[in-house]
C-alpha cells in the first residue's frame, strides 16, 4: 500500500457505514487483530475485508441492481437512455490524500441490504441468504418497451458509495513532479558552477597572485592583532599547544629554550607557560575557573546597612560532675516560671530562654568533643561559652581541656562558680586556680566575668544570665536576615518514620519552609520545620535552632549548610564533594611533623608550631611546657595548646589533628583508640623519658638538623591476668597476648593506667613449660621481665624493637 494513501480502521468502516468494531472482528476472525481503529491496513488487509464484505452482501438476482440502480425518467417528447446508474452514484473526487464524504445512491428501501452479521469463529466464507426476498416480478421496475441503459456496472459491494481514489496511488501525477525536482537540482548544479568558473582573462596565475595577496594580508593583520590566550594555574604542554594555535615541538622547544624539560603530556605552571605564550607572540591572561561551589554558594560579605543585632548562642562547658546538666536544668525551670508558654524539648540539642525581653540560644552539646569536632570543620557555632566549675572540688583535668578548647576557639569565658551552697565551697581558691590559665577575675583587675551560682537553689542565675547578655552586647552580635540562610547542622539522627532528622542553628540569613540546603554530602529540601518548642515555623532567622527533616541523608554533626536555588547543581556539588573526599581517604594527608618541620618553616607553611603534652604528673607537664615555650623564635613561634596528665587519650588526637600540632608524652603511653586514632589521622606522637632529649629534638627539628637514627616499632601488647612467684626464677606474669606478638628478642615497658612505670628486656618467653621465641595474639604465655618484679594484675607489657633508620 502507498505511504501517500494511508486508509485507516474507521475509515474503511465510514465509508460502509459500520461500526469500527465489525471491521476489528472480521480483521481478528481471518488475520491480526487491530490494535486501534487508528491502525493503518495493508493491501492484504483490504483484500480480506472487500472479499468479506463481497461474500456476505451478494445480489440474489440481476433484477435486483436494475431495481436497485435504475429510476424511472421523467416523461419527455422523445425518450432518451437513462445515465449509468454507477457513474451518477460516485462521488466527486476531492483532493488527493483527503477522504471524501459519499454520497449514497438512491435506493428502493424494500431492496436495502441488511447489515452484515458478526462472523462465526474459524469457520470459512459461505454465502448468507438474503433477508425477506421479494419476487423478481415485484421488485422489477416499470419502463417504457424498448428502453434500456447502455451501460450496466455490477457492482458487487454494498450499495454506498466508495471513494476509490484512496486506492489510487496517482502515478500519473508522481512521475511529473519527479521529472520536476530532478531538473531544479541540475539547474542549482549548474548556476553553481557558473559562478565558480572565473571571469574571462583571469587565468590560474592570476588566481595564484590574488591567494598570496590574501596570505600576506592575513599574516599582518596577525602581527597586529596578537593572539589571546587564556592559560589556568596548571595546563598540559599539548593543551597549550593547541590554544597557541602551533605544533607540540614547537612549544617543546621554547620550554628547553626556556631550561625546562618537559614533554607533550607533561603539566606545567602558569608563570612557566605564560614566558613560553609570550616568546610566542601571544597575549597572555589567567584564566579563573569558577567552581560550581562558588557558582551555588553566595559566600559574599554583607552590606553594614543589612546588618541587625542577634540573639547570642551559648555552650556550656566543664567537668562532668561539677553541675553543667543542673544548672541547663535551672535555666530551663526559670524560663518556664518566667513565663514561656510550653516544655523545651530535650531531643533538639538547642533551646531559646528569653531574658528580660532578649533571647539567649543554648546549646545542649555533651561536652568538649563535640565543640573540638565543630571546630574541626570551621563552624565557629558558639559565641560565649559558659565554664562551670564546683566550688568545693576546684579546677579539674576536663576543666583545663575546656579552656584550652575555648581559648583555641577565640571566644570569650565566663566562669559559673556552681555549688556555692555546700559547706566546703571556698571562690577565692578557685580564682586563684583560674589565674594560672590566664582567666583574671574583674574584682583582680581582669576581665574574666566570675559568677558565683548555684543551681541546686536557683541563686545566682540571674546575674550569669545578665552577664551572658552584656557580653553579647559588648561583641556588637549582628546578622543579615534578608538573604540566603546558612549556619551549622548541630545534630543529626535517622528516624524510622520521618527518615534522616537534622538540627541546624541559623546563623545567618533566614531559612525558609521549601528551600533547597546542601549540608556537606548531603542535599535535601526542607519539608517541615520545627521549633525547639516542637511548634512548625515557616521560616527561622539567624540565631534561632531549628529542626528540619527532607534531607537525602544524614549529614555529618558541625557540618555547613547553606540554602541554595539550584538543586540539581547542589546535587552534582554533592557528588563531586564525595569523589574528593574518597580521593583525599586514599592520598596521605601533611601534618606537621618534626622530621619535614623544618622545610615547612622554610617555605612558609609553618608560622606557628602547635604542642600538646601530656606527662604523668603536672610538674613535669609545667615544666615541659615552659622549656619549649622558650624555643620561639623570629620564624616560628611555639605555642602549647594544652597540657595535661594522664595517658594520652582519642581526645588529645582529636585535638592536634585539628590544630595541626605534635603530641608529645613524658613517660605515659597512647591507649589503643588513641593510637588508631593517631594512624588515621597521621598525627606524629613522640614520647620521651628525659626532658632533654624533648627539648633537643624540637631544638633540632627547628633548624633543620634533625637527623633520627632510630625508630620504634611496636611489635605487640600482652595484658597480665595473674601474677606468680617462683623460686629461682622471680616474679612471672601470666598474659594474654591481646594483639601483634611478643617475640623474646625484644624490649618490652610496661604501662600501668597509661603510665610507663618501667621500661627493660625480656628474661623469659614461655608456653606452659616450654621456652619460646615468639607469642602471637590470642595465646596466653608467661612472661618474666629482666631486673623488674613489681608486676601488677592489669598491666600491660608493650614489646617494642629499636630499627635504625638509613639515611
Amino acid at each position: 500500500m502507498s505511504s501517500l494513501n494511508k486508509y485507516r480502521v474507521h475509515e474503511v468502516a465510514k465509508d460502509f457505514n459500520l461500526g469500527s468494531k465489525e471491521i476489528a472482528d472480521v480483521l481478528t476472525e481471518y488475520a491480526q487483530s487491530p490494535k486501534n481503529h487508528m491502525q493503518v491496513l495493508t493491501d492484504q488487509e483490504l483484500a480480506l475485508i472487500f472479499e468479506y464484505l463481497t461474500q456476505h452482501n451478494q445480489i440474489g438476482s440481476i433484477e435486483e441492481i436494475y431495481a436497485d440502480t435504475y429510476t424511472e425518467p421523467a416523461p419527455q417528447p422523445s425518450p432518451e437512455p437513462a445515465p449509468a446508474p454507477a457513474q451518477q452514484s460516485r462521488p466527486v473526487p476531492q483532493q488527493q490524500g483527503k477522504p471524501s464524504a459519499p454520497a449514497p445512491a438512491p435506493v428502493s428501501a424494500a431492496a436495502a441490504p441488511a447489515a452484515p452479521a458478526r462472523p462465526a469463529e474459524n469457520k470459512p466464507f459461505q454465502p448468507r441468504p438474503q433477508a425477506d426476498k421479494q419476487p423478481a416480478a415485484s421488485q422489477a421496475v416499470s419502463r417504457p418497451a424498448g428502453t434500456r441503459p447502455q451501460t450496466k456496472i455490477v457492482d458487487t459491494r454494498k450499495t454506498a458509495a466508495v471513494n476509490l481514489d484512496r486506492y489510487d496511488e496517482r502515478l500519473e501525477t508522481m512521475v511529473p513532479d519527479k521529472v520536476q525536482n530532478i531538473s531544479q537540482k541540475k539547474e542549482k548544479i549548474r548556476r553553481a558552477a557558473d559562478q565558480r568558473r572565473p571571469a574571462p582573462g583571469f587565468g590560474s596565475k592570476r588566481r595564484q597572485e590574488e591567494q598570496e595577496k590574501m596570505r600576506r594580508l592575513q599574516l599582518e593583520i596577525a602581527k597586529k592583532q596578537p593572539l589571546k590566550v587564556e592559560i589556568p594555574d596548571e595546563i598540559a604542554v599539548g593543551e597549550l599547544a593547541s590554544r597557541l594555535k602551533k605544533t607540540g615541538a614547537e612549544v617543546v622547544r621554547q620550554l628547553i629554550k626556556l631550561g625546562v624539560m618537559a614533554s607533550v603530556s607533561d603539566v606545567i605552571d602558569y608563570d612557566t607557560a605564560a614566558l613560553v605564550a609570550m616568546e610566542l607572540g601571544a597575549k597572555v591572561t589567567k584564566e579563573v575557573v569558577v567552581t560550581i561551589e562558588e557558582r551555588l554558594i553566595d559566600v559574599s560579605a554583607d552590606s553594614e546597612a543589612d546588618l541587625v543585632p542577634r540573639s547570642p548562642v551559648v555552650v556550656v562547658m566543664g567537668h562532668v560532675d561539677h553541675g553543667k546538666t543542673s544548672l541547663l536544668d535551672a535555666i530551663r525551670k526559670s524560663d518556664v516560671v518566667s513565663g514561656e508558654a510550653g516544655g523545651i524539648t530535650q531531643h533538639i540539642g538547642a533551646y531559646r530562654v528569653q531574658i528580660k525581653g532578649k533571647p539567649i540560644t543554648f546549646l545542649d552539646t555533651p561536652g568538649h568533643e563535640a565543640f573540638t569536632s565543630m571546630r574541626a570543620r570551621g563552624a565557629m557555632v558558639t559565641d560565649i561559652a559558659i565554664l562551670v566549675v564546683a566550688a568545693d572540688d576546684g579546677i579539674m583535668p576536663q576543666t583545663v581541656e575546656a579552656i584550652n578548647h575555648a581559648k583555641a576557639a577565640n571566644i570569650p569565658i565566663i566562669v559559673a562558680i556552681n555549688k556555692m551552697d555546700k559547706p566546703g565551697a571556698n571562690p577565692e581558691r578557685i580564682k586563684q586556680q583560674l589565674t594560672e590559665y590566664g582567666l583574671v577575675s574583674e574584682e583582680w583587675g581582669g576581665e574574666t566575668i566570675i559568677c558565683p551560682i548555684s543551681a541546686k537553689l536557683h541563686q545566682g542565675l540571674d546575674s550569669l544570665l545578665e552577664a551572658v547578655v552584656l557580653t553579647a552586647e559588648m561583641r556588637e552580635l549582628k546578622a543579615n536576615p534578608k538573604r540566603a540562610a546558612q549556619g551549622t547542622v548541630i545534630e543529626a539522627r535517622l528516624d524510622k518514620g520521618r527518615g534522616p532528622v537534622t538540627t541546624v542553628l541559623v546563623q545567618n540569613g533566614t531559612l525558609k519552609q521549601g528551600d533547597v540546603i546542601i549540608a556537606g554530602k548531603a542535599v535535601g529540601r526542607v519539608r517541615a520545620m520545627t521549633d525547639d518548642k516542637g511548634e512548625k515555623l515557616t521560616q527561622a532567622g539567624p540565631s534561632v535552632p531549628v529542626e528540619i527533616i527532607g534531607m537525602s541523608e544524614v549529614p555529618g554533626a558541625g557540618d555547613l549548610f547553606y540554602a541554595v536555588a539550584d538543586e540539581r547543581m547542589a546535587r552534582e556539588l554533592v557528588m563531586q564533594r564525595k569523589e574528593e573526599e574518597k580521593a583525599a581517604a586514599s592520598a596521605p594527608s601533611h601534618k606537621v611533623t618534626l622530621e619535614d618541620l623544618f622545610s615547612q618553616i622554610q617555605q612558609g607553611e609553618v608560622k606557628e608550631l602547635g604542642i600538646i603534652v601530656k606527662a604523668d604528673v603536672q610538674g613535669t607537664a609545667e615544666a615541659v611546657k615552659t622549656s619549649l615555650e622558650k624555643l620561639s623564635n623570629p620564624e616560628v613561634r611555639v605555642r602549647v595548646i594544652h597540657s595535661g596528665v594522664g595517658a594520652i587519650s582519642e581526645s588529645d588526637i582529636m585535638l592536634a589533628s585539628t590544630s595541626n600540632a605534635i603530641v608529645v608524652g613524658f613517660n605515659v603511653r597512647p591507649d589503643n583508640a588513641a593510637r588508631d586514632s593517631a594512624a588515621r589521622a597521621n598525627v606524629d606522637v613522640r614520647m620521651y623519658r628525659v626532658i632533654y632529649d624533648c627539648i633537643n629534638e624540637m631544638e633540632a627539628a627547628m633548624k633543620g638538623m634533625l637527623s633520627p637514627k632510630f625508630k620504634e616499632n611496636v611489635l605487640g601488647h600482652a595484658q597480665v591476668r595473674q601474677v606468680y612467684k617462683i623460686t629461682g626464677a622471680g616474679t612471672i606474669a601470666g598474659c594474654y597476648v591481646q594483639d601483634g606478638k611478643i617475640l623474646r628478642a625484644s624490649q618490652v615497658r610496661v604501662v600501668r593506667d597509661g603510665i610507663v612505670v618501667f621500661e627493660g628486656e625480656l628474661a623469659s618467653l614461655r608456653r606452659f613449660k616450654d621456652d619460646v621465641k615468639e607469642v602471637a595474639a590470642g595465646y596466653e604465655c608467661g612472661i618474666g621481665i629482666d631486673k623488674f618484679s613489681d608486676i601488677k594484675e592489669g598491666d600491660v607489657i608493650e614489646a617494642f624493637v629499636m630499627e635504625q633508620i638509613n639515611a
